[in-house]
């Protein structure tokens, strides 16, 4: 049995999830789905990202805590990743006590390395608003780029920035020149790990491309050592003598969540932490998340594995997407240019959301979403192929068979396209190109309905019974294995297909195990309006 680690991006819990979150993070539970029924030990992690600046903006704009503001989105991902099927092993948040005690003895180690260095810095301070600004409250130019960006990073290249390298940095929120007061900070040795993250890009070459680009850049362009502390009020308290006050910086620590969620599920079911992440075991790790989250996986998560000591597994499959637009522009939350997850979850069959998203998502390029293209794909492929198949064959086999399913001797040469069909699949949903995975799934879809229309069972009906019953057996064991295929990507329906034909979701060919259909059959999918 193999150990399969699937991170899914931590979402700030400053705010409600829009399609664009729900795009990037999918891919995540189509693999999870399909390892668990490969028959592989599964560890599908992810939480809420509870600290960091924004959450402190947004409770000061809501004259609440920052407590009170991550718990209330905290609670509302929770419910929206359980609408939309989200199979979560654990999805935690970074105030749970249990990820704090991980990152500060994980961090305990790392200060003790060659890789961490106290050193002297600049921070940010506001004299206006006599206070010092975090990263994220320092706003001007990108020394990059030259767009106007943020302290922490910069939206439009994706330069990972800190206060002191913005051009003309000022305060956010009155617009004050800052000024510069030194500030005493722990600084994570990122330049000297260049060749050992070098090596490992190299040894990634299946990584998607803007992951291998972003990554190549970062190190091409030389990288920087990072302060892995900040003197902040709202996060995890440094485990280091002298720095009572501070915090751990937030990439410093929320990265490490996928870890500490792991070693909770390994002490859940008993199982050594080092036999699942550590650097020898018998694990495949998948981190899922959209394309500005890439140097924070290729980068600095790897740089703090390495400077704790080499002995944690690296990331192996970086799952990246690109960006998701709305109606041909840039989602926008300060502009409310956004659809909302809540919104969509509640309006439309989850099956539909995840179709979509799948089969029309970021996956390799940038992707739009419009309401007219997201009803026309789902009436078509989905209602008009895939339910159109299912529905007319158990329709059948219902009132001509009186449920009854018929069993077809099942030509040797279509058994061994399926059981090809299952290698295929699963080798695309491994690699990630899961867009092209449901693609060969459909193409099996739309054959089976030319098979129907072909042998005509309406006709055979009354002119051939035997090749009738022949016919809607065909129909129904190639209904039974798509359902198994489509698991993973459409949960729900699947789930209640293999319910109505009484088998199993186990990742191979399937052959009918029950006579008749269920009593709670009924219509798959509703066309969307």
């Amino acid at each position: 049995m193999k150990n399969i680690i699937i991170g899914g991006a931590w979402p700030y819990a400053n705010g409600s999830l829009h399609i664009g979150h729900v795009a990037a993070l999918l891919p995540g539970d189509v693999l999870a789905r399909y390892y668990r029924a490969k028959g592989d030990r599964v560890f599908y992690v992810s939480g809420s990202d509870c600290h960091g600046t924004p959450i402190v903006i947004r409770a000061a704009q809501e004259n609440s805590s920052p407590t009170e503001i991550s718990e209330k989105y905290h609670r509302e991902f929770c419910d929206v990743f359980h609408a939309l099927g989200f199979s979560y092993d654990l999805y935690a948040k970074t105030s749970d006590a249990e990820h704090k005690d991980f990152v500060r003895a994980f961090h305990e180690k790392i200060y003790r390395s060659p890789y961490a260095e106290e050193r002297k810095v600049k921070g940010a301070y506001c004299p206006h608003c006599n206070k010092t600004l975090t990263d994220r409250l320092v706003v001007g130019l990108c020394p990059r780029c030259g767009e106007k960006t943020r302290g922490d990073q910069c939206d439009v290249c994706g330069e990972v920035l800190a206060a002191d390298e913005v051009v003309d940095p000022r305060c956010a929120d009155c617009g004050t020149a800052v000024v510069f007061r030194d500030s005493k900070q722990i600084f994570l040795r990122i330049s000297a790990l260049e060749q050992p993250l070098r090596a490992y890009l190299e040894a990634h070459p299946y990584w998607r491309r803007n992951a291998v680009a972003f990554t190549k850049r970062y190190l091409d362009e030389g990288l920087r050592d990072r302060a892995i502390t900040r003197d902040l009020d709202w996060g995890i308290d440094v485990p280091k003598a002298g720095y009572e006050g501070k915090k751990i910086y937030i990439w410093a620590e929320n990265v490490l969540g996928y870890l500490s969620c792991v070693s909770r599920l390994c002490q859940t079911r008993h199982i050594p932490f080092d036999e699942v992440y550590g650097r020898d075991a018998d694990t495949r790790s998948y981190y899922v998340h959209g394309k500005d989250n890439i140097p924070f996986h290729t980068i600095i998560l790897p740089s703090l594995i390495l400077a704790h000591g080499g002995d944690i597994r690296l990331p192996d499959d970086i799952i990246s997407s690109e960006h998701l637009t709305l109606e041909g522009k840039r989602i926008s939350t300060s502009k409310n240019w956004a659809i909302w997850a809540r919104d969509i979850a509640e309006r439309y069959d989850p099956d539909a959301i995840r179709y979509f998203f799948i089969a029309n998502g970021p996956e390799k390029r940038d992707a739009d979403f419009s309401a007219r293209e997201f009803r026309t794909q789902v009436n078509s492929e989905l209602v008009g192929a895939w339910g159109n198949l299912v529905n007319r064959t158990l329709a059948f086999a219902v009132k001509y068979f009186d449920r009854e399913l018929p069993h077809a001797d099942i030509p040797e040469a279509l058994r061994c396209e399926i059981r090809s069909l299952y290698d295929s699949v699963g080798e695309k949903i491994e690699r990630g190109t899961l867009k092209d995975a449901i693609d060969e799934i459909f193409e099996t879809v739309r054959r089976a309905n030319k098979y129907y229309d072909t042998e005509q069972p309406w006709k055979t009906r009354n002119d051939d019974p035997g090749k009738c019953r022949e016919t809607i057996g065909v129909c129904a064991y190639l209904i039974l294995n798509l359902a198994v295929l489509l698991q993973p990507f459409l949960p729900f329906s699947s789930e209640k297909l293999l319910r109505w034909l009484g088998t199993s979701d186990e990742w191979k060919e399937q052959l009918l195990s029950e006579d008749f259909i269920s009593e709670n059959y009924g219509v798959l999918f509703h066309t969307v309006e």
